[in-house]
């Protein structure tokens, strides 16, 4: 047997006869997701009793019949732990939420191989984290920028990645942002909805493209404060494409203050920004409400806009 190889055995339910092998096997080991069992049927990981392969994760089975299923462990990644101050919103055996400052990147990259979050979830976390397709890694289930602040989910279990997931792919999840932007939105709320994909001419940009080559983005945005040539909106998105929130207000001559990408800084608010030394978009991910994915309980959090947005509100306030 590898090293490090353990095998378990299960026992196909009574309620789960005639069911698919992959999935029978996800009611006998709910601790595996069955995107990862159907991983280990394809690499001949799974026998009958009797020995014989089980290759075929569509192969309907008996209730009471058994398999053996040999579980690797996980490859590790080459990140390092680090310890990283965090600010816990929620935490529980399946999953965390972070609230994110700005200046923070999320997973390491060129540029940015240390000092992310997931450096830091590896050392908060220790063993406990989500390793989707056997890999041992936090469960980043969804991106902040470096220079947005806010709140994060990530799953320590495969069963809450994948849950996460779902309800992100299916659009489930109550995401509102608070940005400044720069002017005052007529109407002030309304619908952004323009598909999102890499620009064509500057490959570090997203823009707004013709339909049939993005993917479908939808912002919902509203006033919560006019101020002067500004203004507090709640963005709250139906999707979650890249840099969304930042192209779609830009798209509608309401750019982010701060934005170094898709805005460029009015006259009237250059010397403020200067001044108080504040050189990001001014983001915020303020709102954050999912399903749990285990217990079915509705979770909602809300954060605070940080200190360096709450100074530009004042400094802007009419």
């Amino acid at each position: 047997m590898d090293a490090g190889v353990s095998t378990l055995r299960a026992i196909v339910p009574a309620e789960a006869g005639g069911w698919r092998l992959d999935k029978a096997l996800a009611a006998a080991l709910p601790e595996f997701s069955r995107e990862r069992l159907k991983g280990l049927i394809a690499d001949g990981r799974v026998r009958r009793a009797d020995g014989a392969p089980a290759n075929d994760p569509a192969t309907k089975v008996a209730p009471g019949s058994a398999y053996d299923v040999s579980v690797p462990p996980p490859v590790a990644l080459e990140n390092e732990a680090q310890d990283i101050p965090l600010d816990i919103a929620y935490e529980d055996e399946h999953l965390i939420v972070v609230d994110k400052p700005a200046g923070l990147v999320v997973h390491p990259a060129a540029g940015n191989l240390d000092g992310t979050l997931v450096n830091a979830l590896l050392h908060h976390c220790g063993g406990s984290l989500s390793g989707i397709g056997g890999v041992a890694r936090p469960g980043i289930v969804h991106r902040i920028d470096k220079d947005t602040s806010g709140l994060m989910v990530a799953a320590k279990t495969d069963l809450a990645h994948e849950g996460l997931a779902r309800q992100f792919a299916a659009h489930s999840i109550d995401r509102r942002y608070r940005a400044i932007v720069a002017g005052l939105p007529h109407p002030t709320s309304g619908t952004v909805d323009g598909p999102i994909a890499r620009s064509a001419t500057n490959r570090k940009k997203m823009a707004i493209v013709d339909d049939g080559r993005g993917k479908r983005a939808v912002t919902h945005y509203r006033l919560i404060q006019a101020l002067k040539s500004a203004a507090l909106v709640e963005c709250r998105l139906e999707t979650g494409r890249t840099h969304q929130v930042r192209v779609h207000m830009a798209s509608i001559g309401h750019a982010l203050i701060g934005d170094p990408v898709y805005g460029r800084t009015r006259p009237e608010h250059r010397s403020l920004l200067n001044r108080l030394d504040f050189a990001r978009q001014a983001l915020h991910a303020a709102h954050l409400g999912f399903i749990h994915p285990y217990s079915g309980a509705h979770l909602a959090f809300d954060s605070m806009i940080p200190a360096d947005m709450q100074a530009l509100l004042i400094e802007l306030a009419l």
